[in-house]
């Protein structure tokens, strides 16, 4: 079974924490603090495999975790980072965070390997707290938390050239007789399950890669039919190519045929109809004479109008096939190289459980103010206080979680020192 789509969750490793010991050897009674510290949580990347073309693998397995961080370790050893995480994917794979639908990152070109969650940093051990003033710390800094995301996997295929159409018009038949592909071809609806892909070579080394979307129905903009699965692959194509049974042997109107179509790409996504656009029309082996010149006229008088070239061909007998392709080459010479890429847009945020409790004090022996409890661990364990940003961010969590305003009403005055687990600030207003 073909899977374009998948939904997962992703989790980076945890940092350790950071080791709380003393020395104890013979001889040395009153060793100072030894605590090693936590090793760095792993990564979680994401990596495009080329031998991969469907999302298959992601069936059964849904959740992803990397490696947690080693606890730091006494004799100031520290813990092993936790190993990283290497998600494969096939090239064309958008990655969007679940709930608001943003992008984290496009697997395609020369995007080839990105690391989408980072790992906890790990805490730092009580033996980098020892001060003048507090030569036996009992407190090492928790590791980092770990980071997660909800997940949703999207394959685009990428193809210069997109083919559409409804079901038994032609579009394998064509596929098959100008690429390497070899598709399944029958006469009954939805043969084409999944998109294929061919290679176009013309004379003079110049080629493109097609794709043949399977077949559209009216309403697949609406989730009717397969053929909503399949309409994010004409995103990334740079030229469509509209083929019609022109001969209507099955009954159909080819004129509605693409207007239906061309309805159904504008309600889900209006700037599919700014690609280069042609009409092959197909399976005019069957007509003869007058027949032939009126099916055409028909074609050629509602849609040239409007800037869409009409092209007879057959995909049996090959009649117009090669001007077709040379004609779409041109066409793609017009919209340039750069391929289309979808720009990430999402932004991991930090979050911190304001339900966490802690707790201001001031201790009368040491003469410090004091500010505990699992929330401000929790903000110490992911914050850098020894970078500017980090330390602004500090900043703010004390003011927005009103421990300023404890401080004061403690009566906390300029120049008194507040602790936070071995982090000594002096107080400026």
């Amino acid at each position: 079974m073909f899977a374009d789509t998948a939904k997962i969750y992703i989790r980076s490793g945890k940092g350790g924490d950071g080791h709380v010991s003393f020395r104890r050897e013979k001889f040395v009674p009153d060793g100072g603090p030894d605590g090693g510290d936590g090793g760095r949580g792993g990564d979680v990347i994401f990596e495009v495999d080329k031998g991969l073309n469907t999302l298959n693998d992601f069936r059964f397995q849904h959740k992803f975790c990397a490696q947690n961080g080693e606890d730091g370790k006494n004799k100031r050893c520290s813990g092993m980072n936790g190993e990283d995480l290497i998600i494969k994917v096939p090239e064309g794979t958008v990655l969007r965070e679940e709930e608001s639908g943003k992008i984290v990152a496009d697997m395609s070109h020369e995007n080839s390997r990105q690391v989408i969650l980072t790992g906890g940093r790990g805490g730092k051990g009580n033996m980098h707290y020892a001060t003048s003033t507090m030569q036996a710390p009992k407190y090492a800094q928790p590791g980092q938390v770990a980071k997660e995301l909800n997940l949703i996997l999207e394959l685009k295929c990428i193809a210069d050239v997109g083919l559409v159409g409804f079901p038994n018009v032609g579009k394998s038949t064509f596929l098959s007789r100008v690429s390497n592909a070899r598709p399944k071809i029958a006469n009954y609806h939805f043969t084409t399950l999944n998109p294929n892909l061919g290679v176009v070579d013309l004379d003079g080394g110049k080629g493109f890669i097609i794709a043949d979307i399977p077949g559209l129905i009216e309403g697949a903009s609406e989730g009717i039919g397969l053929g909503h699965q399949f309409l994010k692959h004409i995103e990334r194509t740079k030229v469509l190519i509209h083929i019609v049974d022109a001969a209507s042997v099955e009954g159909r109107d080819p004129i509605d045929d693409i207007e239906k179509i061309t309805l159904e790409l504008e309600k889900y996504n209006p700037e599919l109809l700014k690609k280069p656009q042609i009409i092959a029309a197909n399976k005019i082996d069957v007509l003869y004479g007058e027949e032939k010149e009126e099916a055409l006229k028909k074609l050629k008088d509602h849609f040239e109008p409007k800037g869409i070239e009409v092209m007879a061909i057959s995909a049996v007998s090959g009649e117009g096939v090669k001007e077709l392709l040379y004609r779409t080459y041109e066409l793609l010479k017009t919209v340039g190289d750069d391929p289309i890429v979808y720009e990430p847009d999402f932004v991991y945020e930090e979050k911190i459980d304001t339900n966490l409790p802690f707790t201001v004090s001031y201790d009368e022996e040491e003469k410090v103010y004091l500010v505990e409890g699992p929330r401000i661990e929790r903000m110490l364990g992911y914050t850098n206080l020894d970078s500017e940003k980090g330390f602004s961010f500090f900043q703010n969590f004390l003011k927005e979680n009103g421990i300023l305003d404890k401080l004061e009403e403690l009566g906390i005055q300029e120049g008194d020192t507040v602790r936070l687990y071995g982090w000594d600030f002096d107080y400026y207003r």
